[in-house]
């Protein structure tokens, strides 16, 4: 830091000379100019190298994600997700789990155990799912009544038919033969069937005969669980 020395006729003043390391006003707007400068490139984030995903992407089965229900459920429990809502939010888990594994995002370690491998990423996507759920609006203002429908003035998010019938749909898909099921989703992948079929050197015709099977046979189930 600067020192002062005495000036007779204005009183004091900084003496620089007494320290070097002090920089000079101008020498500290120079550098500012240059910090600052527009003509001086900045990195963006497309000039740096994009990483590719640590370990390829896998795609383990609807039936293998079904058979972890047991550690879904033991996750909502866990979290104190109340009876009434546990059914609904392990749709939302299943679901999520397998669209995720549909878009590729399910990455795990060829060394690790498929099975371990697939439990702890289950777990993951349960524990997420489970802190939007106790973080939103709905479970923290939510007021338990004997009548709730007859307080609302209108419909708002599914009825209560419509959430029955959903639990309803998947107890009965979770019935089906493992080739039911995996017919059944490819409704909603983004390719066609075609494409489906000849990914997997299946004649389209015969694809479509075993997604009309698999409609019935869920069909079925629903009428006898109704």
């Amino acid at each position: 830091m600067a020192k002062l020395r005495p000036w007779p006729e204005k009183g004091q003043q900084i003496d620089p000379s007494i320290d070097s390391q002090t920089p000079h006003p101008d020498r500290l707007l120079h550098r500012c100019s240059q910090r600052y400068s527009t003509d001086r490139p900045r990195s963006t984030r497309a000039d740096q190298p994009h990483l590719p995903p640590p370990h390829p992407a896998a795609h383990p089965t609807i039936q293998a994600i079904l058979a972890e229900r047991s550690l879904i459920l033991a996750v909502l429990i866990s979290s104190g997700v109340p009876a009434r809502d546990r059914p609904d939010v392990e749709q939302q888990v299943l679901l999520g789990a397998w669209r995720s594994v549909e878009r590729g995002m399910y990455r795990p370690d060829p060394s690790d155990e498929p099975r371990r491998a697939l439990r702890a990423w289950i777990h993951g996507v349960a524990w997420r799912k489970v802190s939007h759920y106790v973080n939103s609006a709905y479970v923290r203002h939510v007021v338990l009544h004997a009548q709730p429908l007859g307080v609302l003035r209108e419909p708002a998010g599914p009825s209560l038919e419509a959430q029955i019938e959903a639990r309803a749909d998947l107890e009965a898909l979770a019935q089906l033969t493992p080739w039911q099921r995996e017919m059944l989703l490819t409704v909603d992948r983004p390719e066609s069937l075609v494409a489906f079929a000849k990914a997997r050197g299946m004649n389209p015709y015969t694809a479509a005969s075993r997604l009309r099977i698999a409609r019935e046979a869920l069909a079925l189930k629903l009428r006898r669980r109704r």
